[in-house]
């Protein structure tokens, strides 16, 4: 795998100021910017940042005005805060020399450990993983990790197996493709299995999850519920409720929800009370609706029955159905995905 995918970023990989040389300035002032905002955005700002401050000993010296000056309208000011403070930092510490260890370039202002392993494998070749929500969201699929990727231990579990793939090899390649390959083919949404250079042994691909994982749902607080929301269809018809008189929303129609921490736990749920067998096909969505006195958060999920059952309806006769607000949301968004 890692070879696989180290000759397709060297093949592919897209075309950055920040990937013309290795210094290890350049690249610290990339992954900051990036941080929170988008390539497209940072390219003229790193630049032109560049241009007033080509060392760390000029970005030292400067002003904290003059910073914020050129990091106008990047947003995030804290970022440039940060900045300025960690270069004052490497003059008098490291006399102007960006350090070289991880554990001291994470203790700089500003940075966490992707940050870190960024810097420490572009620009000094070392072995260390540069995990970030892209990372995450790759090896979820590819080692078909069915758990919250939000929750501390599987964010852990997901360093150790990148720790491991990539020693031994060209780490600033393979941290790199693995940012590319999140960025332009295993996206979000949609991702683009048909052309990735990994999908021979990716396991979600083998077993058609790419579109349901990762599982990235995030604690809630209290007055909010959070769901799992089942879009289940069979054929042209889908699967809905009537609520019962007396509660919330009570006699209108809606899809089926679960207070429950994954698809695959809905997927257990139903089949207990409807003794009858799911298949799950995608995330669509998480849908946010606010009532008076509580807060939905609803992850929206599309499964398939391999028959129809009671209580299945088509787009025209649910036109014809009271649907609740927050329901016909997700029906929506259904849509819109397909």
């Amino acid at each position: 795998m890692q070879k696989q995918l180290i000759q397709w970023y060297q093949q592919n990989k897209r075309d950055f100021p920040w990937r013309k040389d290795q210094d290890p300035y350049h690249i610290w002032i990339s992954e900051i910017m990036l941080q929170q905002t988008t390539t497209e955005t940072v390219i003229p700002y790193y630049i032109h940042f560049l241009e007033v401050f080509p060392t760390i000993e000029k970005l030292a010296s400067a002003s904290l005005e003059e910073v914020y000056k050129m990091w106008e309208g990047l947003g995030y000011y804290r970022r440039a805060k940060h900045l300025h403070e960690s270069a004052q930092i490497i003059v008098d510490k490291y006399d102007g020399q960006f350090p070289r260890e991880y554990d001291e370039i994470l203790a700089l202002k500003g940075i966490g450990s992707y940050t870190a392993g960024a810097i420490s494998s572009i620009a000094y070749g070392k072995p260390v993983p540069a995990v970030d929500g892209n990372v995450l969201r790759i090896m979820s699929r590819y080692y078909l990790i069915k758990e919250n990727i939000v929750e501390l231990k599987i964010q852990k579990q997901i360093f150790k197996i990148v720790q491991e793939l990539i020693q031994g090899h060209d780490a600033s390649a393979f941290n790199q493709g693995l940012m590319d390959l999140g960025a332009t083919i295993c996206r979000p949404v949609h991702p683009q299995c048909s052309i990735c250079p990994i999908q021979k042994k990716c396991q979600a691909y083998r077993y058609n999850q790419q579109e349901v994982l990762p599982i990235s749902i995030k604690k809630i607080k209290k007055q909010e519920i959070g769901f799992i929301t089942g879009i289940i269809t069979y054929q042209n018809k889908f699967l809905l409720i009537q609520n019962p008189p007396g509660g919330l929303l009570e006699n209108l129609y809606g899809f089926i929800q679960y207070d429950v921490e994954s698809p695959y736990s809905f997927i257990t749920s139903f089949q207990e009370n409807y003794q009858q067998e799911l298949k799950i096909h995608s995330y669509i969505k998480d849908i946010k609706h606010v009532f008076t006195h509580r807060t939905w958060f609803m992850h929206v999920y599309h499964f398939t029955l391999n028959h129809e059952i009671k209580g299945m309806y088509t787009l025209e006769e649910i036109q014809s159905l009271p649907l609740s607000t927050a329901h016909l949301k997700v029906l929506k968004a259904y849509l819109k995905f397909m």
